[in-house]
């Protein structure tokens, strides 16, 4: 019976882990496209159209994740 006032809390927490990790997971767009990347290898490679495609990808990739140029004026 004792052992339930430790495992109890221990599930808890790591039921709190899971969600938070499904959340971080779901929040920085891993989930946001699961097929593409599967199909991409079955493409040529000088298909215009899959050319086409992956420059948008790498186009939202970049919007997504934006890179200062400028180094930071704050030494």
């Amino acid at each position: 019976m004792t052992i339930l006032y430790i495992l109890i809390p221990v599930a808890i927490v790591l039921v709190i882990i899971a969600i938070c990790v499904f959340n971080w997971a779901v929040n920085s767009g891993q989930y946001d496209d699961l097929d593409s990347p599967a199909h991409s290898i079955l493409f040529d490679e000088e298909d215009p159209a899959h050319l086409a495609a992956r420059k948008s990808d790498d186009a939202r990739s970049d919007a997504a994740t934006p890179q200062d140029d400028q180094p930071d004026e704050r030494t």
